[in-house]
């Protein structure tokens, strides 16, 4: 089994920052895409940013410029730093692997989600 762990969440002002962890654990033969999601109330889960394992990124049009996603590959753990924050950017904030474990294969994995609010 794989395990994906978020921290970083929490409130904070309009402007300000946060810095969003997720840390795989498990049966990991290899970290492939790993990357960020967020849904607000009454919206669907959207894409974030996604980062693959040699370093190629794709950033959502409405974050381009403020968020940066990275990755420690040896640490199995991906980062999303978020400047200048935006009321709109309020969601509940997941993490995605897809993974290859050595027990269950080829296959995406989600965390639990963290709430990020961004108040005006």
């Amino acid at each position: 089994q794989v395990q994906l762990v978020e921290s970083g969440g929490g409130l904070v002002q309009a402007g300000g920052s946060l810095r969003l962890s997720c840390a795989a654990s498990g049966t990991i033969f290899r970290l492939n895409a790993m990357g960020w999601y967020r849904q607000a109330p009454g919206k669907q889960r959207e894409l974030v940013a996604v980062m693959t394992r040699n370093g190629s990124t794709n950033y959502a049009d409405s974050v381009k410029g403020r968020f940066t996603i990275s990755r420690d590959n040896a640490k199995n753990t991906v980062y999303l730093q978020m400047n200048n924050l935006k009321p709109e950017d309020t969601a509940v904030y997941y993490c995605n692997a897809d993974v290859t474990s050595w027990s269950t294969g080829r296959r995406d994995y989600w965390g639990q989600g963290t709430q990020v609010t961004v108040s005006s």
